[in-house]
């Protein structure tokens, strides 16, 4: 893959359109935190009948599943959705990259952590509605005292009671926290074991259960339009209907998939805010003078653009072969995903970085946009795993072979 096909272009530029209608008004209300993210998504999703289309999937997948004709995903099994499910993301992320965040999260890790280990009960009581954005998911793993480690760190718990659980603990810097009606939440079966082996368990909570509370939004740096908080579990008393199917690898495997997803995912949000930054850096390279002529005349400004560009066709490379790897039905491994997640996520950061620099003291106020995009894209170097993170796994891979 080299380009995107027409349909495909048709399919970025309905979408850009429609984001240059509904969501590049609202901006600094966005920005601000002002205006929450899923009004906004929920109008996409039916501006565009993804929410009809979500609906009719899943039924259509309940029944098989119910008839025992549910096909298990297999290697050479292609998806060919993929690129349309992308070119959302990259357009999105031009504008406002917490957009992506709030609904990636709901739709990708939340939903998808249900539809993948829940039983038909449980995809029919919380999948479809987070599918179809009539509810909003958390995903809930990190901890204040395990980010990185999440697995070994995590001291949140799960004490059976009966045939039932009570849970206890925090977590923290979870997207969509102060909002989810849905949140998937890992905790350790406190079975006496040593803390750093225990079992994982997964559990799926409803906003409002006693002894369940939900922080206000988290102020920060960037992605404002994303909102963030904190989880506090005092005796949430977990019935054995809320604990989704361990399956192969436990609780642990369940958040490996998703890390290799939400990572994978990186590389496409990268490539919107490398897009926009350069785009905007050309237009102000063109128009501002400087010593009596365009400031693009100078070789340290073309500098600057040649840099951006190359990092660009870098990036959207990366994402044009995560789409051929999912059409030829094979998902990238954890090392692959991070090495893609490193890489975009520092070319999105410095390219910003170097676009507010190409601005100047424009480049520093918010009214002219690059300001914003450097805030929200040094998140993408943070969350889904750290840069050192990427580097640990994609090393150990290197010298397992």
């Amino acid at each position: 893959m080299i380009e995107w096909s027409d349909e495909e272009v048709m399919v970025r530029d309905a979408v850009r359109d429609w984001i240059g209608k509904e969501v590049r008004p609202h901006l600094d209300a966005l920005d601000s935190g002002e205006l929450p993210p899923y009004g906004i998504i929920r109008k996409l999703y039916s501006t565009f009948g993804l929410d009809g289309m979500a609906r009719s999937s899943f039924h259509a997948r309940i029944e098989k599943e119910k008839a025992g004709t549910a096909e298990e995903p297999t290697a050479g099994k292609g998806d060919s959705s993929a690129a349309f499910r992308l070119l959302p993301i990259i357009e999105l992320c031009k504008v406002s990259p917490g957009l992506v965040t709030a609904m990636g999260v709901s739709l990708g890790l939340a939903a998808g952590t249900i539809m993948k280990r829940g039983t038909i009960e449980q995809k029919e009581r919380w999948g479809l509605d987070l599918l179809t954005l009539e509810k909003i998911g958390a995903w809930a793993i990190t901890e204040p005292d395990s980010g990185s480690d999440a697995f070994g760190g995590m001291k949140a718990t799960a004490r059976r009671d009966g045939d039932g659980y009570v849970l206890n603990g925090n977590k923290t810097f979870i997207t969509n926290g102060p909002d989810a009606d849905t949140i998937v939440f890992y905790a350790k079966l406190d079975d006496g074991e040593d803390a750093r082996d225990r079992e994982i368990l997964t559990f799926v909570l409803d906003s409002g259960m006693p002894g369940l509370e939900q922080s206000r939004p988290l102020r920060k740096m960037g992605c404002h339009s994303s909102p963030t908080g904190e989880l506090f579990l005092s005796d949430v008393k977990a019935s054995p209907d809320r604990l989704l199917n361990s399956g192969g690898g436990g609780g642990r495997e369940s958040a490996k998939q998703n890390f290799v997803t939400e990572r994978a995912g990186v590389a496409a949000m990268a490539l919107g805010v490398i897009e926009e930054c350069l785009k905007l850096s050309i237009e102000y390279a063109k128009t501002r003078i400087a010593w009596g002529k365009p400031i693009g005349d100078y070789q340290l400004i073309q500098l600057k653009l040649a840099t951006m560009e190359v990092a660009r066709l870098n990036v959207q490379n990366l994402v044009f072969r995560h789409v051929e790897m999912q059409r030829a039905g094979r998902t990238p491994t954890l090392a692959e995903a991070s090495a893609m997640k490193l890489y975009s996520a520092r070319a999105a950061s410095e390219v910003a970085m170097e676009a507010v620099q190409l601005f100047g003291g424009n480049g520093y106020m918010s009214e002219y946009r690059v300001e914003q995009l450097a805030r929200d894209a040094k998140a993408f170097q943070i969350y889904a795993g750290t840069d050192e993170l990427q580097i640990t796994h994609i090393a150990r891979d290197l010298l397992s072979r």
